[in-house]
């Protein structure tokens, strides 16, 4: 009998053996793709999310009322009105350059800001330098040292108007017992300006001299250990190690502290005896800052506030222009 071999059919040329689709992802890795794409979004925006109370709050009440203050200086509005502007263009600005009042308000605030600024920062200095040693209890001297920062302008300026009474402050007192009479320290120009400086010196030195303290310690030992060994005073370590090492730091609080001055409101507007926004009866020591409260809330004239409000913004402008040419100087000479 004739056999018949049976083989398997060839292949057909270039096929492949039949096998099983390839497998997808998994559940487990769907869903570490999903955490990883998650954890990347998060990495990458939770940043702003964190930081954008405080845009949101600047925006508000920062740069939206800076703006229309701006907008509302080129018109002229009344408070009784607010709704109703009037375009007047420059006029408001013109106007408050002509007013002798505001230029009064402006050599008030140049005198009192040099008179209370440049004694804050000398006494800063002395008492951040005395407080760099070591002395007992340092701790409660530097807490001492923020309580009249913490104090309410309002508590300090009622305080110091019965230390500068006429009649019964406690200075004229002082000062009849070597010899001077009773001095109106809130009729006159000069000594009224000097009294509320002095209120701003009381608040504000315990702060600029913490700042100073801070600065102080940050200065390295080896400087003041090879000062010595050439044969250094401690005075002469003052003048040629410390100060020299602190010059940003006391770039820093004349900046901070002009723009204080400029601002300067409470501390006059309470030393008044009417407590009123005339700064004295003959505005003797009314600052740009009672100047706008006068023309906004008592003259209710918002429009010529507004433009008030934006020429001490300027000021202030240049004396930032001014500490960062200072500052790059300083850097490049260092």
């Amino acid at each position: 009998m004739a056999t018949h071999d049976t083989a398997a059919p060839p292949a057909k040329e270039g096929g492949a053996a039949p096998g099983r689709p390839p497998a997808g992802p998994t559940g487990a890795e769907r869903r570490r793709a999903r955490l990883s794409r998650r954890w990347q979004r998060d990495m990458r925006w939770s940043p702003y999310a964190f930081v954008s109370p405080f845009f949101l709050l600047f925006l508000a009440f920062g740069l939206f009322p800076l703006i229309y203050t701006g907008w509302a200086s080129l018109h002229q509005v009344e408070m009784t009105a607010p709704t109703d502007m009037h375009w007047v263009g420059l006029r408001n600005y013109t106007r408050i350059f002509d007013d002798d009042f505001f230029w009064n308000a402006a050599k008030n605030t140049l005198t009192i800001g040099i008179i209370s600024t440049v004694p804050q920062l000398l006494m800063a200095m002395g008492l951040a330098h005395i407080l760099n040693y070591k002395l007992r209890a340092s701790t409660f001297y530097r807490v001492a040292m923020l309580a009249p920062y913490a104090t309410s302008i309002a508590a300090a300026s009622l305080v110091f108007v019965l230390l500068f009474g006429r009649d019964y402050g406690m200075i004229n007192w002082a000062l009849d017992f070597v010899g001077i009479g009773p001095i109106d320290w809130q009729s006159d120009k000069w000594p009224s300006q000097i009294a509320v400086s002095t209120i701003v010196i009381w608040r504000w030195t315990g702060y600029n001299a913490l700042i100073y303290l801070a600065a102080m310690q940050a200065i390295p030992q080896d400087l003041y250990e090879s000062a010595a060994l050439d044969g250094a005073s401690r005075w002469k370590q003052f003048l040629h190690v410390t100060l020299p090492s602190l010059r940003p730091t006391i770039l820093f609080t004349v900046v901070v502290s002009t723009i204080g001055a400029t601002q300067v409101f409470g501390e006059p507007l309470l030393f008044d005896a009417n407590k009123g926004a005339s700064g004295g009866s003959e505005h003797q020591f009314q600052t740009l800052g009672l100047y706008l409260y006068e023309q906004g809330w008592v003259n209710q004239h918002l429009g010529r506030a507004s433009a008030i409000a934006w020429t001490m913004f300027l000021i202030l402008i240049v004396v930032g222009i001014v500490n960062y040419v200072i500052s790059r100087r300083l850097r490049a000479s260092s």
